[in-house]
């Protein structure tokens, strides 16, 4: 069992993650799958975010046999996807399902160092997992074939719990209470208008001035005759 740290991304102060605070953990069990077929998966291991605000989390990960490296080995070696199913787990019993992929060849030649972005909403619910993969070991590229068990040791992962940005909210109370006492002082009168006279009936002046201009337009010689 390994110590994590637990990066903290506030985008807005608030007193959202309350859910975590309050009731005290989180727990995301990790299965992936070692081959092209979508429908299986095995056991990896458990993340437990114990508390937001100490920043820790416990990481139970399986070591990988001979034959599981060999799999992803495979995947990075055909160009194809490895897949994470990452199933939440809250306190109160609660479950919620999200799935993950990224280049095998990537996961590979990071030697297994990865990152998984937990995303929380206003009321400390997980909306989003996404697994990413940092590092990579020097000559090892995508399509190259040159990946070997032993560049594969153990998953090494951290956490990074993604805070939902809160936009800001309108003040629609006031401005209904605006435009009622406005609607009521016009019913009373009260209201004046301090346009100026073009201001007020700039509708009606500007088609007489565009009609002047056409009928001298059309008969240029009207001002000259006698």
């Amino acid at each position: 069992m390994q110590k994590l740290t637990v990066f903290l991304i506030f985008t807005v102060v608030s007193s959202s993650l309350a859910y975590l605070d309050s009731d005290g953990w989180l727990n995301i069990e990790l299965h992936h799958a070692l081959s092209s077929d979508p429908s299986k998966f095995s056991f990896r291991g458990n993340i437990t975010v114990s508390s937001l605000t100490n920043g820790l989390a416990n990481d139970d990960q399986n070591t990988l046999t001979a034959e599981e490296k060999q799999s992803i080995i495979k995947l990075a070696e055909n160009n194809d996807f490895y897949r994470v199913r990452a199933t939440v787990s809250y306190s109160d019993g609660s479950k919620n399902t999200f799935l993950t992929s990224t280049k095998a060849c990537t996961l590979v030649s990071s030697q297994l160092t990865d990152v998984f972005w937990v995303s929380v909403d206003s009321n400390g619910f997980v909306t989003a997992i996404t697994e990413t993969v940092v590092g990579q070991l020097p000559g090892k590229i995508c399509g190259s074939g040159e990946f070997q068990p032993s560049d594969l040791v153990e998953f090494t992962s951290d956490v990074l719990i993604r805070q939902m940005e809160l936009g800001p909210i309108p003040d629609t109370a006031s401005f209904i209470q605006k435009v009622e006492r406005e609607k009521e002082a016009r019913d009373k009168g009260e209201v004046k208008d301090n346009r100026s006279f073009f201001a007020k009936y700039w509708m009606y002046i500007v088609p007489v001035v565009v009609l002047v201009m056409i009928s001298g337009a059309t008969n240029p010689e009207a001002g000259g005759a006698k």
